[in-house]
C-alpha cells in the first residue's frame, strides 16, 4: 500500500520551474530519511523560499506559502480525478491530526479544475476527511512556480518559509520515518525560536 511508484500526471500541461533540483542527500547528522520513504524523498542541498504565489482557500479569500511562516508545512498536490493521491489522502488527514499542535501544517492543494465545488463534497462527505483544510489551485499557478510534473508531489517547507525537501509519488504520511522527519524541522524550528504551534 502507498509503496507503488505510479503517480498521475496533469491533465494540463504546467510549466516547469527547477524549484527543487534534487541531488542532495541527507548529511550525517542531518534529517533524519529511513524505510522506503527515505529513499524516495530528497532533502535540498540549498533551500530555497517558497514562491510567492497565490492560491485559495475555501472561502475564496488569496493566500500564499509565505502566509504560513512560523509553521512547519506539509505542500501536498492532488486531484480528485488521481488515484494515488486519493490513496493518500487519509493518511495526510490523520498526520495533520497529529502533529498540528506542535506546529505542522498540511496544505492538501487541488489542482481540479471544479474548485470548491468539486473537491470539498470529495473530501467531506466520498473520502470522510475533517482536518485537513480545502485549499485550490485551478488554474495551476501555484504548482507551476513549484515545477509540478504530476501527482501527487509534495514538498517539505520550514518554518522560515524555505523549501527543504520534496518528492514525488504516493506515500504513508501518517507513518513514523515521515514524523521523525517533521519533527526535526519542528525541533530545528523550537530552538532557532521561529515555531508557532497555535491558529
Amino acid at each position: 500500500m502507498l509503496q507503488g511508484k505510479s503517480w498521475c500526471t496533469p491533465l494540463a500541461a504546467l510549466a516547469v520551474v527547477a524549484l527543487l533540483a534534487l541531488p542532495a542527500a541527507a548529511l550525517a547528522g542531518g534529517p533524519p530519511l529511513e524505510g522506503s520513504f527515505g529513499k524516495r524523498f530528497v532533502i535540498k542541498d540549498e533551500p530555497k523560499p517558497a514562491p510567492d504565489v497565490a492560491f485559495s482557500d475555501r472561502d475564496g479569500g488569496s493566500v500564499t506559502l509565505q502566509d504560513f511562516k512560523g509553521k512547519v508545512v506539509l505542500l501536498n498536490f492532488w486531484a480528485t480525478w488521481c488515484a494515488p493521491c486519493v490513496e493518500e489522502m487519509p493518511t495526510l488527514d490523520a498526520l495533520e491530526a497529529d502533529l498540528r499542535d506542535e506546529g505542522l501544517k498540511v496544505l492538501a492543494v487541488s489542482e481540479d479544475a471544479g474548485g470548491l465545488d468539486q473537491v470539498e463534497p470529495f473530501l467531506r462527505e466520498k473520502l470522510n476527511l475533517d482536518n485537513l483544510e480545502v485549499f485550490l489551485d485551478p488554474k495551476g499557478r501555484l504548482g507551476g512556480a513549484m515545477g509540478l510534473r504530476g501527482m501527487p508531489t509534495t514538498f517539505l517547507i520550514d518554518a522560515r518559509g524555505n523549501v527543504v525537501g520534496g518528492m514525488e509519488g504516493p506515500a504513508d504520511w501518517n507513518g513514523e520515518p515521515v514524523k521523525k522527519l517533521i519533527r526535526y524541522y519542528l525541533d530545528r524550528a523550537r530552538e532557532e525560536g521561529v515555531i508557532q504551534t497555535s491558529g
